[in-house]
């Protein structure tokens, strides 16, 4: 894709299984990438040639100026920010204040903050930022209310984001995926990727997970030259979850005549 070599990104969460598939992705289109995470360990083991780790709590504002500066002091400037990083914790209708103070921070404060420290680098290389968004923000899931809650948040921030930061020539897209082979759903079911497509097939039009490699492929996309008229929109990367529906993929009608 035109307009990504040499160019510097950020990934906050780029430890994680989709971070990482962003990473590498960037990285074959010739982009720098500094990646940020709470995970130390899982973060320096994919620093190589082109790719730098700082460890960063999107919670602490410190730690983003720590980021932001430890990008300009390895590779003199700012492109793209990608913002993979999310907290999964959620009890529904039962999360305390603290909880849900805490999934607001780490998956929408914690990139504004992020943003804002960046602005400028931004401004200067008329660069892009791509938010996470995800199918919860659209649908009601049963016991799930800081996610989705979130999720549609960041569909919103994505909006004003880029009505206020387009005079400084920086475009803010996002990206929604569907169930996507993540580390998440590697936890909860201790690493079978097969009985996580099987669980997923009647959600998807394309009956399974999604690979980690497809959501990077939007991200490059948002993030290049060929996307230069694209700002305030949400790409799907969801395997027809919200085309779908509630019929699901099977026809209806014929069960009202059995």
């Amino acid at each position: 894709m035109r307009g990504l070599d040499g160019k510097v990104a950020i990934v906050p969460g780029g430890a994680t299984k989709i971070g990482r598939a962003v990473v590498a992705a960037f990285r074959e289109a010739g982009v720098r990438v500094m990646v940020a995470d709470i995970d130390a360990e899982g973060g320096a083991a994919m620093v190589a040639d082109g790719v730098g780790f700082t460890r960063c709590d999107l919670r602490s504002d410190d730690d983003i100026a720590s980021l932001v500066q430890a990008t300009r002091d390895a590779y003199g400037r700012i492109d793209f920010l990608v913002n993979v990083a999310c907290s999964y914790l959620d009890n529904g209708a039962e999360s305390p204040r603290a909880e849900w103070l805490e999934a607001l921070d780490v998956n929408i404060v914690g990139s504004v903050m992020l943003m804002q420290a960046a602005r400028k680098d931004l401004a200067a290389t008329k660069g892009a930022i791509v938010n996470f968004g995800s199918i919860s923000a659209r649908v009601a899931q049963t016991g799930r209310w800081l996610y989705p809650v979130s999720k549609a948040a960041i569909l919103q921030l994505t909006r004003n984001q880029a009505m206020d930061l387009a005079p400084d020539g920086i475009r803010v897209n996002a990206v929604s995926p569907g169930w996507t082979w993540s580390n998440i759903m590697d936890q909860l079911t201790g690493g079978d990727r097969a009985k996580t497509d099987t669980v997923a097939a009647p959600f998807h039009l394309l009956g399974r997970t999604g690979h980690p490699e497809e959501v990077a492929s939007t991200v490059l996309f948002l993030c290049s030259d060929e996307a230069s008229f694209i700002t305030g929109t949400d790409i799907r990367v969801d395997g027809g979850y919200t085309a779908m529906g509630p019929e699901q993929a099977v026809p209806a009608i014929p069960k009202l005549m059995e």
